[in-house]
């Protein structure tokens, strides 16, 4: 079976590469650049691509069976938006397999893009656009919604771990959410890409609060936990600072701000491995 993977090198896609390569894939990788992957290593092929330019795309998914892409912006930017990459880089490849014929398109959006309020958030709204487009057009597809990954939540709780604070929102504690581990979801990806027409809603085996997930971090550092607790509004401001719109982090704060508080448990739960353990061992190298 011949599968295109389209951003193939970020944390989530080389799960995915690994995960496709063990399962005897002929894989096509496809990112801006190639890096090394573990375990991968002359068991597929490679093309830089730029989905925000569709002729990087041309012949990509030409005998492809499968397209599966994680493509998205994920930091701070100041030449792309969400809506660049989110949503209009991936629908270039979603038209580059279909003229290619590809008989299933899997996407990889998160959790809550539909909810009220969402089209207010950049990185939830353009996953949502992609989706209705996928939702519409004659291709079987696969979307799958993650709540978040153990490594996000430990590479964004450090800096606070590191002063020796963590801060919340008020009143917004006690919101949970079941983060997963990246290698558990990539496994549940191509164990599921042939599936037809289907959303997945994905999540760990794990719900805990975002205090309870600030507690273990710190609990690993061997810290003690100081919460300093931030009212809501407050983010809403932070987000149309100039200096920050400057800095292209405008759209990371708004979605922070969601997920802080917002409940997002997702009620497909797989994998087996612990997140506490997990940032045991994050801590531990960071040390």
């Amino acid at each position: 079976m011949k599968v295109v993977l389209a951003g193939a090198f970020g944390n989530l896609g080389a799960e995915i590469l690994k995960s496709l390569c063990r399962a005897g894939a002929q894989v096509v990788a496809a990112d801006l650049k190639e890096r090394q992957v573990e375990g991968t290593e002359g068991k597929y092929s490679f093309v830089s691509i730029d989905a925000t330019v569709p002729e990087t795309l041309k012949g990509l998914c030409d005998g492809a069976d499968v397209v599966i892409t994680t493509m998205g912006l994920t930091g701070a930017s100041t030449r792309f938006t969400s809506y660049d990459i989110d949503y209009r880089g991936n629908l270039n490849l979603y038209e580059e397999a279909k003229k290619a014929g590809v008989k299933k398109f899997n996407y990889i959006s998160v959790i809550s893009c539909d909810e009220k309020g969402a089209e207010k958030v950049p990185m939830l709204h353009a996953k949502y656009l992609l989706e209705q487009e996928i939702k519409k057009g004659d291709t079987d597809y696969v979307i799958y919604r993650p709540t978040g990954y153990f490594y996000d939540i430990a590479k964004v709780f450090k800096p606070y771990v590191d002063k020796g604070e963590m801060q919340l929102l008020r009143g917004y504690g006690k919101v949970k959410a079941n983060v997963v581990d990246c290698a558990d979801f990539a496994d549940f990806i191509v164990e599921h890409m042939n599936d037809k027409n289907v959303t997945y809603n994905i999540g760990g085996k794990e719900v805990y609060t975002y205090e309870e997930m600030a507690k273990m971090c710190f609990d690993a550092a061997n810290k003690p936990l100081k919460i300093k607790w931030a009212p809501k509004w407050l983010f809403g401001i932070l987000a149309n600072l100039p200096k920050i719109k400057k800095a292209g982090k405008h759209d990371i704060i708004l979605f922070s701000k969601w997920t802080l508080s917002h409940d997002l448990v997702g009620d497909t739960m797989v994998g087996e491995k612990s997140f506490a353990a997990y940032l045991k061992e994050y801590f531990k190298e960071e040390k």
